[in-house]
Parts: C-alpha cells; sequence; structure tokens
C-alpha cells in the first residue's frame, strides 16, 4: 500500500538508535560515538530529541529481538517523533522482512529518516525506497561474508586441532607467564590478565576428569562424581558449582580424549594433552547414552541396597526400597508391592556388606574378577573409528560441493554411522572396569570397602551378589534377636 504525506517544514521532534553489534568490553564505546554523532546532526538541523534508543552488543542480522528497536517502533506508531536518527542505516536494519516493516510504519505515521553517514532515506519515494532496499542488500550480504569467514576461520582452526575460541574448557588452560589487557565491564577498568595455554593441561583438572571417567567405568554414577567434585572444591571454569548435567556434559566431550570436533561432528585429532585415552573415553560415551542404562526414578537411591535387593514372595519380580515405619524411627526394607515384612535396613544392609567383604577378604578373591575382554585389538579399532569419521568428513563435503545427493548422503552416513557404533561398542567392552578392582588383593579390605562411596558399593553388590528377602518368621529368633537371618537368601554371581 502507498501512502502520500507531506514533507515537514518546522521544527521536528526527533528520536535516535543506535546499535552496536559486539561489545566485547562492555564499555558502550561504540554507542556513545554513535549516539555523539547523532546528537550533532539533529543540532544542526534544529531538531528536539525527545528520547535515545539503545540496543547494545546485539546484532541486526542474528534475529534475535532488539527491545529498544520494537520499543521505538511502538513510540512512532503513537507519534512520539516524526524524525528518526541512526549512524548509518545498517545500524537500523539487516533484515529485509524489517525494512519493509520500516518503511510501511514510515509512510503511515510520516516519519522521516536522517543518518550521519548515508544522509536522508527518504522513503516516501519509490526511489528512496530503492536506495533504503540496496543499502539493506549490501549490510545482508556484508553480514552473511562475514559469518562465512568466521565459519571458515573456525573450521581451518579445528581441523589444525587448535582452540575455536570462547570459555577456558574445564581441564585446560596453563598460564604461560605473560599477560594481556582486558576492560572490566561495568567499570571500565583495563586490568592484566594471564595468557593461557589451551594446550596444557591443569593437573588438578584433568585429575578430576581421569576419576570422574574411572567411576563411571566401575560402575558408580554422574551424582556420584558431581559429589566427588564438590568434596574436593572444584568448580567450572567459570567458577560454578558442576551440577549433574554440567558434569555429563564434561565426561562426554570429546576433547577429554584429544579428538577435534567442529559443528557436533568429529573431524580429527587435537593439537592439546588429552586428559583420557580414547578406549576410556569411548567406554564412557557408551554407558551414559545407553538407553538401557539403570537409573533410578526419582531422587538418588541412600540406602545401600534400594532396588536391588529382591522380594522373594512367590511370583513377585519387584525389587525393594527403604522406608520407615514405626513411626518414622526406622528404615526398613519393603517391596514396592505393598507385600509387608519389611526388614530393618541397617542391619540387613550390615549383614551383606560383611558377607562381600569376608568374601573378598579371602586368599582365592582373585578369582572373582572378570576376565579381560579377548581378541580386542584397541589400537586397530582406533584406527578403524578415525577412517571412518574421515569418511563421514569426506562425505559431507562431497554433499556440499553438489557431486553427491541427499539419498547418497544419507545412505553412506547411517552405513557409517552403524559401524562406528560397532566400534564403541567393542572399546567400551576393553576399556568397562570391574568394580571389584581395588578390592581384590589389598591388605585390609575392609578399610578400602569404607573408602568407597556408596555408588562404588552398590556397584560391588550388583555384579557379585544377588539378595533375595522371603517372608520374615514372626517373633524371637533362636539367637535371641529379632531379625530373621534365614529368610535372606543370597546368591553369588561369580
Amino acid at each position: 500500500m502507498k501512502h502520500n504525506r507531506a514533507r515537514h517544514t518546522g521544527p521536528s521532534r526527533a528520536v535516535i538508535y543506535v546499535r552496536i553489534s559486539q561489545d566485547r568490553t562492555g564499555a558502550h564505546l561504540g554507542v556513545d560515538r554513535q549516539r555523539e554523532d547523532c546528537e550533532a546532526l539533529a543540532e544542526s538541523h534544529g531538531w528536539e530529541v525527545v528520547e535515545v534508543y539503545v540496543d547494545n552488543d546485539l546484532s541486526a542480522y542474528s534475529g534475535k529481538a532488539r527491545k529498544d528497536y520494537r520499543r521505538m517502533l511502538a513510540d512512532l506508531e503513537l507519534g512520539t517523533a516524526t524524525v528518526v536518527i541512526a549512524w548509518h542505516t545498517d545500524r537500523l536494519h539487516r533484515s529485509p522482512t524489517e525494512l519493509e516493516e520500516y518503511i510501511d510504519l514510515s509512510q503511515r505515521r510520516g516519519v522521516d529518516t536522517h543518518t550521519c553517514q548515508a544522509g536522508e532515506l527518504d522513503l516516501s519515494t519509490s526511489s528512496g525506497r530503492m536506495t533504503a532496499r540496496i543499502h539493506g542488500a549490501v549490510a545482508r550480504h556484508e553480514s552473511e561474508h562475514k559469518a562465512e569467514r568466521v565459519a571458515r576461520a573456525r573450521l581451518q582452526k579445528a581441523k589444525a586441532g587448535k582452540f575455536g575460541g570462547g570459555l577456558r574448557p574445564f581441564g585446560w588452560g596453563v598460564p604461560t607467564g605473560e599477560t594481556r589487557k582486558k576492560t572490566v565491564k561495568g567499570t571500565d577498568e583495563e586490568i592484566d590478565v594471564p595468557v593461557l595455554d589451551m594446550s596444557k593441561l591443569v593437573p588438578e583438572e584433568a585429575a578430576a576428569l581421569d576419576a570422574g571417567t574411572d567411576q563411571i567405568l566401575a560402575g558408580g554414577s554422574v551424582r556420584g562424581w558431581v559429589r566427588w567434585l564438590a568434596d574436593k572444591g572444584l568448580k567450572s571454569s567459570t567458577g560454578k558449582a558442576i551440577d549433574h548435567q554440567s558434569a555429563r556434559d564434561l565426561l562426554l566431550r570429546p576433547r577429554n580424549a584429544g579428538i577435534a570436533v567442529y559443528r557436533g561432528e568429529e573431524i580429527g585429532r587435537g593439537a592439546w594433552e588429552p586428559a583420557v585415552d580414547e578406549p576410556r573415553f569411548r567406554a564412557v560415551v557408551a554407558i551414559l547414552t545407553n538407553p538401557s542404562r539403570i537409573t533410578s526414578p526419582g531422587p538418588n537411591p541412600k540406602w545401600f541396597g534400594s532396588l536391588i535387593y529382591e522380594c522373594g514372595r512367590p511370583g513377585c519380580t519387584a525389587n525393594v526400597t527403604c522406608t520407615r515405619t514405626g513411626g518414622g524411627n526406622h528404615p526398613s526394607y519393603r517391596c514396592d508391592d505393598q507385600h509387608g515384612g519389611g526388614r530393618k535396613a541397617e542391619t540387613l544392609d550390615r549383614y551383606i556388606e560383611n558377607l562381600l567383604i569376608e568374601r573378598l577378604s579371602r586368599d582365592d578373591a582373585g578369582e572373582l574378577l572378570a576376565p579381560a575382554a579377548d581378541g580386542v585389538d584397541v589400537a586397530a579399532l582406533q584406527l578403524e573409528s578415525e577412517q571412518i569419521r574421515r569418511r563421514l568428513t569426506d562425505l559431507a563435503g562431497m554433499f556440499g560441493a553438489g557431486q553427491v545427493d541427499m539419498a547418497q548422503f544419507t545412505e553412506g552416513s547411517d552405513v557409517a554411522r552403524a559401524q562406528l557404533e560397532g566400534i564403541t561398542s567393542q572399546l567400551a567392552r576393553a576399556a568397562v572396569k570391574d568394580p571389584l578392582v581395588g578390592l581384590v588383593g589389598v591388605p585390609d579390605v575392609r578399610k578400602a570397602w569404607d573408602g568407597l562411596d556408596l555408588d562404588r558399593r552398590r556397584a560391588v553388590l550388583r555384579s557379585l551378589l544377588r539378595v533375595i528377602l522371603h517372608k520374615p518368621r514372626p517373633g524371637r529368633m533362636p539367637d535371641g534377636g529379632y531379625f530373621d537371618y534365614e529368610a535372606v537368601e543370597t546368591r553369588w554371581k561369580r
């Protein structure tokens, strides 16, 4: 729709819009310079500036909402001003859709647009609108071209195995002894910060990644590692406490094994020191991403046998959980199907733990260790996995160049990924750690047991002993107590 309007000849009410795409220092210097030039332009024309709208550190090309820009449009609809001043047309728009909306509003509300660098933008004429659209197309091209350059630079860095920038990754970043200047956001104060070598491991953080990997391979949980990190006082590279999701993400990073990634795809070896070896990393990935991984619903179990001990009632396949009976003073194991006959949790757990410790203390305890995976050539599997990943990268390049169509790309990718899954499973089989390691052959098994966290103890129980709770006899037992040990059936798994 076309709108014809008269030009303003007298004093006008003006608004100023300033924006900068990236403000790394937080000093607002870019928008301040724009504002000064815009105010000077308003003064030279005798316009009254009634409002200044600022979108700092926000790209018009990104598609993210610009709050002050939307507020300006709403105010213009209400007749707040008849002139918009910007430093350049590309400060206002880098989206054709936004530009068309602005043109329509300007024609309906009689708004003139003036810029410090590109002069007046007369949107009341077809030639003026064409000029605005040309400026918008050029700005859009510049943004897209910059994005392409940045993407190519990041890909080049990734292929070379270099750090791609951003936050310091947990585990890496050793001071080089050099410093660089940094402006503190909000205060404009310049401070010296150390230059970090992102190829070198931070010893205590690397040890934490290694420990977390070992805990998962030995049957432990991510929650257990989170507690371990908290006990050690270790935090993320931003100084925050590491929660469950962050800890899981840390353990699943290919970077841990020295593998470079670009846009979610592994593309080769990184130029940094690995924190863990690749077979162990692949095993952790296989364990944590396994859909059938045993996880408990709701809160993490706080009792040794919860959801592991079995109900012995004929026909029941449920496991027991720990609840409180007797006015809430006696934690007891009971079947989730409410079969009754609770077992005092502390007494039962102590009995089962003593059985395990006694068995692990025998001279023949070494026979309990699971045999190592036979016939797994780790080096050959690693070489094969790298070749498949290289094939995936080449296939993606061929698709991008139009040498293969979508059907060929999808079929080739599916085959390669299926092969990778098989290799990962074999590497996992070779790297998974028997939870009994660290208990068999030690001088004092009980002391070693006491040093394990609950997750590790539960992993030993799962792998070594089956506990079935049958209906206990009522009343006092022959030993004078009230706990019916004969109703607790145990079956060794090894």
